[in-house]
């Protein structure tokens, strides 16, 4: 049985960081491109970053460019979200995913999602 399990959440102030954790169980984690996505309330969920299976390869989008980074740990089975200078409009739940290749990933054309972690921001 897979397992993406999503970890880090919080209340933070704007400008604040946060560290966002996925554990992955029951896979071949390092077969595996991970990636972070969020949803906000009334709002779609929107891509935020990817990493290839070996973490050489990594994608964002344009809005977190500079302030977010994602990295993973595969002897940990673990893909981390560092996110620094928070916007109050980047409260949302933070989800994790598991897939074939960045690509797919920030495609949403994924085998595995996480149950998300909610990220709130105060102005």
């Amino acid at each position: 049985q897979v397992q993406l399990v999503e970890s880090g959440g919080g209340l933070v102030q704007a400008g604040g960081s946060l560290r966002l954790s996925c554990a992955a169980s029951g896979l071949a984690f390092s077969s595996y491109a991970m990636g972070w996505f969020r949803q906000a309330p009334g709002k779609e969920r929107e891509f935020v970053a990817a990493i290839d299976a070996r973490g050489g390869r990594t994608d964002y989008a344009d809005s977190v460019k500079g302030r977010f980074t994602i990295s993973r740990d595969n002897a940990k089975n673990t893909v981390y979200l560092e996110m620094n200078s928070l916007k109050p409009e980047e409260a949302a739940v933070y989800y994790c995913n598991a897939g074939d290749n960045v690509v797919a990933v920030s495609r949403q054309n994924v085998h595995y999602w996480g149950q998300g972690t909610q990220v709130t921001v105060s102005s």
